[in-house]
């Protein structure tokens, strides 16, 4: 299958990108919650997806989480405790760029938890996302699948762009000997916290296009919302005539170098 081109990926984003917005609209009138986790390889896009799913929602109702290494204290925590606090509120859209499942893949594949510590992952992990959605918040968890020759080529996009640097990381570099052991990780995982309330779902990110515009179609078709009547907007004309902006006092304006 060859990969999409821009304009048919426009083309096809345009109306996913309205359905979107009309499930905001039911999430904020219904008061609802809903937290996307974004799992997958190292290059493999989850980054792009989530960009396609924010460019066009109220950034106030919907939020994107990406956390760094933990902390000292965060480490002396009890482990699911620093993302909770993240979680949606009412009306909510969270998006987790990685999430608790750290432990399952990179910790456990690159060694920076130990075993009892892992097992003990396993174990709660369906006991807390239950708790979840026993509390009304719908969990969606996807992983995005490329293969090793795709990623590569990825990993070498990024090595020789200087803007893209901050996209490897140290951990990234190692990853690229271990991709079997990442699979058998993920395999593992899936095998544990692959549940009816809290199901994974894998989407082909081979092409990168192609695989944003299936996981946002999967994702409306499995959150059950209605959507709503549209309020028309009608602004009444002004009273006075349109006045162009002034400045005054010490603050200098740009007027442009373009």
């Amino acid at each position: 299958m060859s990969d999409i081109t821009r304009r048919e990926y426009e083309r096809h984003l345009e109306p996913l990108q309205q359905d979107l917005n009309d499930l905001m609209h039911w999430l904020s009138h219904r008061r609802q919650r809903l937290l996307v986790v974004f799992e997958g390889r190292d290059a493999a896009g989850k980054g792009g997806a989530i960009n396609a799913i924010m460019q066009r929602v109220n950034p106030r109702q919907a939020r994107v989480v990406a956390l760094g290494r933990p902390t000292e204290r965060e480490q002396g925590l009890w482990y699911f405790q620093r993302y909770v606090e993240h979680l949606p509120s009412a009306g909510e859209l969270v998006l987790m760029d990685r999430s608790w499942y750290n432990r399952a893949g990179v910790e456990r594949v690159m060694g920076f938890c130990t075993d009892d510590e892992y097992h003990r992952f396993m174990e709660a992990t369906p006991v807390f996302e239950r708790l979840l959605a026993d509390d009304g918040l719908m969990i969606r968890k996807y992983w995005l699948a490329v293969d090793q020759r795709q990623q590569e080529a990825r990993f070498a996009e990024r090595a020789s762009d200087p803007v893209k640097h901050w996209k490897i990381s140290p951990v990234d570099l190692e990853a690229r000997s271990r991709y079997r052991d990442y699979g058998q990780a993920r395999d593992a995982m899936f095998e544990a916290t692959h549940r009816r309330f809290a199901p994974w779902t894998v989407v082909n990110f081979n092409d990168q296009r192609r695989g944003r515009l299936n996981l946002i179609r999967h994702l409306l078709k499995h959150v059950p919302y209605d959507r709503l009547e549209d309020v028309p907007i009608l602004l009444p004309p002004l009273e006075s005539k349109v006045k162009s902006e002034r400045f005054t006092g010490p603050v200098k304006a740009i007027h442009g170098w373009y």
